[in-house]
């Protein structure tokens, strides 16, 4: 099962790479992985996407849980939760039929054109993996030149946040 694992890390250097070599040393693939600081300057929030079973979820918890520079942790997949990835993509647009389909389709999925050249739109899209996934499968795959995507992000609905109490 995916999950989503939302972190509050202190901003320090290393703290990334003691992450991602927990995750090396046992053999758990990390498939997506986000991090910025956050409001605190001293803290950054990191957000991983990973699969496995409850038990595999719980020992990765149990062991990030234990490195020194992790200040709270929650697996956000567990509640209600909202979840965004940012693709940028770059097509090719050199005639007036195709700057017209790919203006409809940035139009249909609700993305942007940040940036046009005689031969190509640069679109940005914002939405959930799925998304992105049908807007590439939309455009002829003849036309793009370059995909480039953020990785998931999310938070908790409601009541619910990961924050130093």
């Amino acid at each position: 099962m995916r999950h989503i694992i939302s972190i509050l890390m202190e901003n320090e250097s290393g703290a990334l790479s003691r992450v991602s070599g927990l995750f090396s040393a046992r053999g758990y693939n990390i498939e997506s992985l986000t991090v910025a600081p956050t409001e605190d300057a001293s803290l950054s929030r990191m957000t991983i996407v990973t699969r496995g079973s409850d038990v595999v979820i719980d020992q990765i918890t149990k062991q990030l849980n234990k490195l020194v520079d992790i200040v709270k942790l929650a697996d956000i997949t567990e509640g209600r939760h909202i979840e965004r990835e940012l693709m940028l993509i770059k097509l090719r647009a050199a005639d007036k039929d195709q700057r017209a389909e790919v203006k409809r389709l940035t139009d249909i999925f609700r993305g942007r054109i940040i940036d046009v050249s005689e031969s190509s739109y640069i679109i940005e899209l914002t939405g959930s993996g799925d998304k992105l996934d049908a807007f590439i499968a939309a455009i002829d795959p003849t036309a793009i030149v370059e995909t480039v995507r953020s990785g998931s992000t999310g938070i908790a609905r409601g009541e619910n946040s990961l924050q130093i109490t």
